[in-house]
């Protein structure tokens, strides 16, 4: 069942974090419905800019559409992730997404607030949500690059304004995280101070986390043990800061590149052990199987497994 952003977000606000999810095509889909259904968790599908640009936009819509009819108790909301103005306004107007994301922190303080006013207009007159973004992670996200150097905290300050003026629904805010595989040296903790202030100036607005994977020792110790060169020193969030930021106010964590870690972990491992092998359906079906365990694995570190059914209670009257 396809709901709203903002329903996931009543019911999670300060309890868990929804587990927002980013797929690009059929096996990671079915990892990730069977991983939430295992699970009993609720969760966000995430479409970038860059997926819906991979094979058609209509692919991947079509692939979801077929997967809620496969697994009837899946609730979930489907989300453009990162999107420029011009793609928040072609998903608003698809009929599809429950919420978009507008990303113009790029642009300067009142500039981003103008385009995030815009698109929220746009959305709010078809029922849509709008996620916003304030400050400026480091990092790479497809094609998305900002050298550590510009990298900002969001300000709590400027954040009551932003929302204010701009009317967007949720908040992604800059709290010490990093997209990509090559996030921190060392170890690196969320900026909880941030995230409390954050909330306490803004209470009730749910606050998103992107750059939230974790980037495990392990898997990154096996990709390159099967020809992989990963740098190895490279750290990301630490799952146990996940539930007491969620706590503070984290409703939304964004995760991906954990998952495409699993993805080159299994690949390399498969054809590594099995030379003679072609077929991209074994591994594909091993893949689909890890997935949906790191999923269900994710989804107990955001206080999110178990709540499918407080889910269905508030949105289904």
């Amino acid at each position: 069942m396809i709901v709203t952003t903002n329903q996931l977000y009543k019911v999670a606000y300060k309890k868990f974090a929804v587990g927002a999810y980013n797929i690009n095509n059929l096996e990671q889909t079915m990892g990730l419905f069977r991983g939430n259904i295992q699970s009993k968790a609720p969760f966000i599908i995430q479409l970038s800019k860059g997926a819906r640009n991979y094979t058609d936009k209509r692919m991947l819509e079509a692939i979801i559409r077929t997967a809620e009819e496969v697994f009837p108790d899946a609730i979930f909301a489907v989300h453009l992730d990162h999107g420029d103005e011009e793609t928040c306004y072609d998903c608003i107007d698809s009929g599809f997404y429950s919420s978009v994301m507008i990303d113009a922190s790029h642009e300067d303080f009142d500039e981003n607030i103008a385009i995030t006013r815009r698109v929220v207009d746009r959305a709010h007159a078809k029922g849509i949500s709008v996620e916003a973004e304030l400050g400026m992670l480091g990092g790479v996200e497809e094609d998305i690059a900002v050298d550590e150097g510009h990298a900002c905290l969001t300000n709590p300050e400027e954040a009551v304004e932003f929302v204010q003026r701009s009317g967007c629904d949720s908040l992604a805010a800059a709290i010490g995280t990093s997209h990509g595989a090559y996030k921190f040296k060392g170890q690196q903790s969320l900026r909880f101070d941030v995230i409390e202030q954050i909330s306490q100036k803004v209470p009730g607005m749910p606050i998103v986390m992107h750059g939230s994977s974790s980037v495990p020792v392990e898997e990154v110790q096996r990709i390159n043990a099967a020809g992989g060169k990963l740098d190895p020193s490279a750290r990301g969030v630490a799952e146990n800061e996940y539930l007491p930021a969620a706590r503070l106010g984290v409703t939304k964590v964004n995760i991906d590149t954990d998952g495409r870690l699993v993805w080159t972990r299994v690949h390399r491992e498969f054809f590594r052990d099995k030379p003679p092998e072609f077929d991209f359906r074994p591994p594909g079906k091993v893949f689909m199987q890890e997935y949906a365990n790191f999923i269900a694995h994710k989804n107990e570190k955001l206080g999110s497994a178990g709540q499918l059914d407080a889910v269905r209670a508030s949105v289904v009257k």
